[in-house]
């Protein structure tokens, strides 16, 4: 390792005690971006996320848009760089902590407090995404404290609006597209295998979310008149659904597989060096064994594989007792998880082709359309792909695991598309964390290890050269 980044990483772990202090302030701007009654301290975060990016070295501002405002911030890096600059994107925003009663401290509070792992910080926000915001940004304090510099160019976005739909990403990006242009985004808003393996998520699932509505009758009927002469659209609707899968769970909707690659061979026997515990993801959620795709591994089946599954269903009579009737409607919500090369667009038409094919004479039907964005991968090639094994390597003492993710994160494909810069996903979470429950923390190994990997990363990426 270099006396360069030597000399950062011993800064990084000297500051470690004010990191967590200045971590602790962040955390108690209750910054709840869906609810207007909070509206000031989500703006609040964002100044205070200025404030701390200009102490780091960086030039930044507060930009408005029609909701709440984008964080903006930029590094020029050495005199004459010729290399690639780096976007790190994050939000400042936070979930509503409901319900309060089940936390064991006030969510806004944060609390110090000793763990299994060691000492946690508690508090809304801990680990999503405040603590990972941090640290990149204590990444660029150091460097500054260190050389005076970073090692490269660097562009901020954070965002305000992420925990309640990031209505004015878009449009932001769109509109200053040459402004944030980077040759890569990372993105700390993740996970690890554990507190002990570093990854790098290089696969993300898109999303297509409909609504189906069959529509029968004029009105609701009384199915002692009816029943058997005219369609049912709760029987016409649960039919329908219940052809989406075969017998072998392979998703009947056509085209659905066409773009769909399979997993290298490469990428399968790292998969499988993790050892994933089946047994405790299920019983964790009181299963004793999987389902889904035959021939499929649970790791396979929800970072590689598409899905299709409802998520609601409704029409007719709910309530106590008995009516019996037959509704004039039905409903079904309907999600789709893609993974490479699938197109929304393409999907979308093949459930109205898939629904079409099966509505009886006396139906119709709507499709509502409520959320499509396309999957994400790495190429195994990729060199920032590289350059970050190696940092997490030299910070961990271990391989990165290259792990999937069955979410969805939509600001990354909107980041591809406005700015071309594909992302590198890299976080520093624990799946204990209670990401959006009640008493989220955030280990403070991890704010540490994960500011020395962001400080390596700048290092390595300082050594690149177009």
């Amino acid at each position: 390792m270099s006396d360069t980044l030597t000399r950062v990483l011993d800064r990084v772990r000297a500051a470690h005690p004010e990191s967590v202090q200045r971590l602790c302030d962040f955390l108690r701007i209750p910054s709840i971006s869906a609810d207007p009654a909070h509206n000031a301290q989500t703006a609040q975060a964002g100044a205070w996320c200025v404030e701390q990016l200009r102490s780091a070295g960086l030039n930044a501002q507060l930009m408005p848009t029609a909701g709440h405002p984008m964080v903006v911030a930029t590094h020029e890096g050495p005199p004459g760089w010729d290399g690639p600059r780096i976007l790190y994107y994050g939000h400042y925003d936070v979930q509503p902590p409901d319900p309060l009663h089940l936390w064991t401290s006030p969510p806004f509070e944060p609390t110090i407090v000793d763990g299994p792992k060691g000492k946690r910080v508690v508090a809304r926000g801990a680990v999503d995404d405040k603590g990972q915001v941090m640290t990149f940004i204590e990444a660029f304090r150091a460097w500054r404290d260190v050389h005076g510099t970073l090692p490269c160019p660097v562009t901020v976005l954070l965002e305000g609006e992420e925990e309640s739909g990031s209505a004015s990403l878009e449009p932001f990006l769109k509109a200053h597209a040459k402004m944030l242009a980077a040759d890569v985004c990372v993105v700390s808003d993740t996970g690890m295998w554990d507190i002990d393996t570093p990854a790098v998520t290089t696969m993300l699932r898109g999303l297509v979310y409909v609504e189906i509505t069959v529509h029968g009758p004029s009105r609701d009927l009384h199915s002692g008149m009816y029943g058997g002469a005219v369609p049912n659209p709760c029987n016409v609707l649960a039919s329908i659904i219940a052809q989406l899968h075969d017998a072998n769970r392979v998703v009947q909707i056509p085209g659905f597989y066409d773009d769909v690659r399979e997993v290298s061979a490469p990428v399968k026997a790292q998969w499988s060096s993790l050892q994933f515990p089946e047994s405790e993801f299920l019983g964790d959620i009181g299963l004793k064994s999987g389902f889904g795709e035959k021939g499929r591994s649970t790791l396979e089946r929800t970072w590689s594989r598409p899905t299709c599954d409802v998520n609601g269903m409704w029409g007719g009579y709910t309530g106590a007792g008995a009516k019996t009737v037959i509704a004039s409607h039905a409903s079904a919500k309907l999600s789709c998880r893609l993974v490479a090369d699938q197109e929304p667009a393409k999907v979308l038409a093949g459930i109205r082709a898939f629904v079409e094919a099966r509505l009886p004479d006396g139906c119709t039907y709507e499709l509502a359309e409520f959320g499509a964005a396309p999957a994400f991968s790495v190429r195994d090639d990729n060199p920032f792909l590289g350059a970050t094994q190696r940092a997490l390597k030299g910070v961990f003492g271990r391989d990165a695991a290259l792990i999937g993710s069955g979410g969805s994160i939509p600001a990354v494909g909107a980041i591809r598309t406005h700015t071309g810069a594909d992302a590198l996903l890299v976080g520093f979470g624990l799946d204990d964390d209670c990401v959006h429950s009640p008493n989220e923390k955030f280990e403070l190994r991890c704010l540490l290890n994960g500011t020395l990997s962001h400080a390596a990363m700048l290092h390595e990426f300082g050594l690149m050269r177009r």
